[in-house]
């Protein structure tokens, strides 16, 4: 398959999939029925598969299927395990050390596709209309700059501490029902994505340092009003 035919063929995958709005894991349709959907052949199929795959954005089990997102390597029993010992100031620690050197690699190596991932994941947390969306969303939007650092080592050391995180914001107890209209994190995300389009690293960083830190101090005073 020529290079033209197999960028048609991503971008038709990667605009089937974006309408899907699919969750992490989430499995797609199977080959046959995609092809037909897509209007591609098998071999074009698997070629935008490859690609997408490289990308981080979906992986494959044989015998199961495709699946949304990076091939987990996780441990889920030591998951467990780091969630029992650890506590909501370490993760905020551990996440601040770590996050704001992921956004400023992402903003050196994120390419094109990274770019729109961004975009789609912080235009839809912005448009969430309740809590569990704004958090699916806000969830999406980290990983995608770990996958935009283009390095799996570090995305597999994101996808750990979130998903050590993750254990406590399940926890999490909220008065009001949704997120607010003009909820500061919207603002935060647009500084890091921007930052990240931009290409510029430090200011990346900087934008992520300071969501943290904001973060960190809401769920403070939530603690305290509580």
């Amino acid at each position: 398959m020529s290079k033209y035919r197999i960028s048609e063929a991503v971008e038709r995958l990667r605009t089937y999939i974006d309408a899907q709005d699919l969750a992490l894991n989430e499995r797609i349709p199977p080959e046959r029925l995609l092809c037909i959907e897509l209007g591609l052949t098998r071999a074009g199929l698997r070629s935008a598969m490859s690609v997408l795959e490289s990308e981080g954005r979906v992986w494959r089990q044989v015998g199961r299927g495709t699946f949304i997102g990076a091939r987990s390597v996780l441990n889920l029993s030591e998951v467990r395990y780091l969630s029992g010992i650890t506590t909501p100031d370490e993760i905020a620690d551990a996440r601040l050390i770590i996050e704001p050197e992921l956004a400023r690699l992402a903003a050196e190596n994120a390419v094109s596709s990274d770019h729109k991932e961004l975009r789609r994941c912080y235009k839809r947390c912005s448009e969430a209309t309740d809590w569990r969306a704004f958090e699916a969303w806000d969830n999406r939007f980290h990983s995608a700059i770990a996958t935009a650092t283009r390095n799996k080592l570090l995305m597999t050391v994101f996808e750990t501490l979130n998903a050590v995180r993750r254990s406590y914001v399940w926890q999490t107890q909220r008065s009001d029902s949704k997120p607010s209209a003009n909820f500061v994190t919207v603002d935060e995300h647009n500084e890091i994505c921007q930052a990240i389009l931009r290409k510029k690293p430090d200011e990346a960083a900087d934008a992520m340092r300071a969501h943290l830190l904001s973060v960190r101090k809401r769920l403070i005073l939530r603690d305290a009003e509580e």
